[in-house]
């Protein structure tokens, strides 16, 4: 099937991950021909999502551990006498000490299969992949006021807040006569799918107005609160794992950051739905508390005295604009954040929620500086949405990288699942890489080469020190602060159980952000590694839940929320490596890394954007699509008929009651 792939192009990019993905977009965007492949059978790498079912299948896999590379290297003999083989690496070695567990009730989940579940076709990366557009377009109301109301915001050419509706999508026409080439061992991606795999997609663009299909929705939650947590068993979990979209990456994305920025300005928006995150909660004296964070928190707040209220909001004022005062801070330069707030006479209470919930930083070696532009960074961001500074994409985290591999296909870009690169060839004479053999035997030549991290090989990595992050995933059966809606989307952050110990970031998704099934929760914990992932992160699991199996616990247990299901596993992070690091790269070879530790995002939007302007430096980064109405036409050339759909704003016909109820969702549009 390779044979109908083109044997050359400008750039080749290996790997869908998100800088990957952001680049291809960038690229297909500047009018470059575009190959965008993969040797895995979903999208997003190691920022993918994944079904229940698909994600015990990724586990088996990389439990496994076998040894994918061909006995046989008959690509070797299509290297000529001037050339050079750099062979890349067909063993994802990224992930490691992967253990999962069920902790609920274990009744034989033989023969249970997922509700819907399609069978797999030939061909395909997934089974019954189905790609779901948007949501209607919406107009974008006024942004709320900011933390402190003392400045004007301007108009946001941003994300709406959809307020007491729940959350909205919104869609764009697509540019006329721009076209996607799907790839043959491919699909092209879509904003929001289900399977067994993460990533998969229908080979068709859906139709703008159509809402999620009834396999998205869940039912409205009850508005009388539980009497106690249902009763949810592993069968459960398995027939309903359609529902699951687990990212194996747990990230936020900050309403003022780089990539909500880059979303807007290109347009991409519109073929992803975001949610508000609710609430910002702190762990402290074994009790999990909310964090009041705007101005209206603050002083409704019944856990602070007035004393206390005064206190934070004349500190929060000052981290606004505390570079218009220096002489605040610049004798605490060369102390931590913690130590600079113990000096601003602030209560305990205060100096940890400033500390863990809003700066994020380490008790122990976050300094001065960075604790301030942290806490500037969170309340800059309040206001715009919600009241948090955090939006979520529903289906998680994985529809990001499929939002702008679409929008790559779309001017053009060719896509291909299940396709491996064996090695890059190098031209001797010049030193550059000329090509590309891949699995098929196919040599594909490019100007220029994107290869994710783990796709090169040991000996190209040999100078290379990686770190390592922690991560868990739970599935759980009531929230770790129960009120009286059952849908919030929480982030938290547990201190260092020993000191020198990096602090572990919890956020908690409810149903209607379309990762988990009804009366359920679930719960992504990280942290950068410093053992196993298990070793890290399992104390803070025993303080926050429940992982007795048994009926007969101690009050106190009952009232936490009970695990039903856990996994644990190390991930690499390859952020920060220079490219000097690597051996016998071309200079028309990049790198880009896969996941960081960090909440945000900012990291693989920087990424993206340097290696662009490096390789094309005239051309803009992720320009805003051109407007159908003002594209020209060939007098030769036949102006297509109306699609039929209308770009009004239109109420979505089968919003879920349960997101109705959720309220605090956003939607991604253009102000006019």
């Amino acid at each position: 099937m390779a044979d109908n792939l083109p044997s050359e192009f400008d750039v080749v990019v290996v790997g869908t991950g998100l800088p990957e993905s952001i680049i291809a977009a960038a690229c297909a965007r500047s009018g470059q021909r575009v190959l965008h492949v993969d040797s895995r059978n979903y999208y997003g790498g190691n920022w993918a999502s994944f079904s229940f079912s698909g994600l015990l299948s990724w586990i088996k896999e990389n439990q496994q551990k076998t040894d994918l590379s061909d006995e046989c290297e008959d690509w070797r003999k299509l290297i000529l006498e001037d050339e050079e083989a750099i062979p890349l690496s067909s063993k994802d070695k990224t992930i490691q000490h992967v253990e999962d567990f069920c902790f609920g009730d274990q009744d034989s989940a033989e023969g249970v299969e997922e509700a819907g579940a399609l069978p797999k076709l030939p061909g395909l990366g997934a089974s019954g992949a189905q790609g779901v557009s948007p949501g209607s377009e919406k107009g974008c109301p006024t942004a709320e006021s900011s933390f402190l109301d003392t400045e004007s915001r301007e108009p946001e050419q941003a994300l709406g807040t959809a307020g007491a509706t729940g959350t909205v999508g919104a869609t764009g026409t697509e540019p006329t006569g721009a076209t996607g080439t799907v790839g043959a061992t491919g699909t092209e991606p879509a904003g929001a799918t289900e399977g067994d795999g993460a990533g998969t997609a229908s080979g068709s663009e859906g139709s703008p107005g159509a809402a999620p299909e009834s396999g998205h929705t869940e039912a409205a939650p009850s508005e009388i609160p539980a009497q106690g947590p249902k009763k949810i068993t592993y069968s459960q979990i398995v027939r309903e794992g359609r529902r699951f979209n687990i990212d194996l990456v747990s990230k936020l994305l900050y309403s003022r950051g780089l990539l909500i920025d880059l979303l807007i300005k290109s347009n991409v928006s519109r073929y992803a739905e975001f949610k508000n995150a609710t609430r910002v909660l702190a762990f402290r004296e074994g009790k999990v508390e909310q964090v009041p964070c705007s101005r209206a928190d603050v002083f409704n707040s019944r856990q602070l005295t007035m004393v206390e209220k005064r206190m934070l909001m004349k500190f929060l004022t000052f981290c606004l604009d505390y570079e218009e005062h220096p002489e605040e801070y610049q004798d605490h330069e060369g102390s931590t954040f913690a130590q600079f707030l113990q000096t601003r006479k602030l209560t305990p209470s205060l100096q940890h929620f400033i500390l863990h919930s809003i700066a994020m930083v380490s008790q122990t070696e976050g300094r001065t500086l960075e604790g301030l532009q942290a806490t500037k960074k969170f309340l800059q961001c309040l206001g715009r949405y919600g009241n948090t500074p955090f939006l979520f994409p529903l289906y998680g985290q994985g529809e990001i990288p499929q939002c702008f591999c679409r929008l790559c296909a779309v001017f053009g870009g060719i896509y291909c699942l299940r396709h491996a690169v064996r090695c890059l060839v190098l031209d001797r004479a010049s030193g550059r890489c000329k090509a590309i053999v891949d699995h098929f035997g196919q040599r594909i030549s490019a100007k220029y080469f994107i290869v994710e991290d783990s796709y090169l090989s040991e000996s190209t990595c040999t100078n290379v020190c990686y770190r390592q992050i922690s991560r868990a995933v739970l599935i759980t059966d009531q929230s770790v602060l129960n009120t009286d809606s059952e849908q919030q989307v929480s982030i938290l952050s547990v201190p260092p159980v020993e000191l020198g110990k990096p602090a572990v970031c919890v956020i908690e998704l409810c149903s209607s952000t379309m990762t988990c099934m009804k009366d359920t929760y679930l719960v992504h914990l990280t942290c950068p590694s410093t053992k196993t992932a298990r070793e890290d992160l399992e104390p803070v699991v025993q303080k926050l839940f429940n992982l007795n199996a048994e009926k007969e616990t101690e009050n106190e247990e009952l009232e936490k929320p009970r695990v039903l299901w856990a996994v644990y596993f190390n991930m690499r992070d390859s952020s920060g490596v220079e490219k000097s690091s690597y051996d016998g790269l071309p200079s028309n070879v990049y790198v880009c890394s896969g996941p960081d530790s960090a909440l945000g995002n900012d990291c693989a939007v920087k990424q993206a954007e340097a290696i662009f302007q490096e390789m094309f430096p005239t051309e803009e980064f992720c320009p805003p699509p051109p407007n159908p109405e003002d594209i020209i036409y060939d007098e030769d050339e036949v102006e297509p008929e109306e699609s039929g759909f209308s770009n009004s704003a239109e109420p979505k016909t089968e919003s879920s009651a349960e997101e109705s109820s959720a309220g605090g969702g956003a939607d991604v549009t253009k102000e006019e």
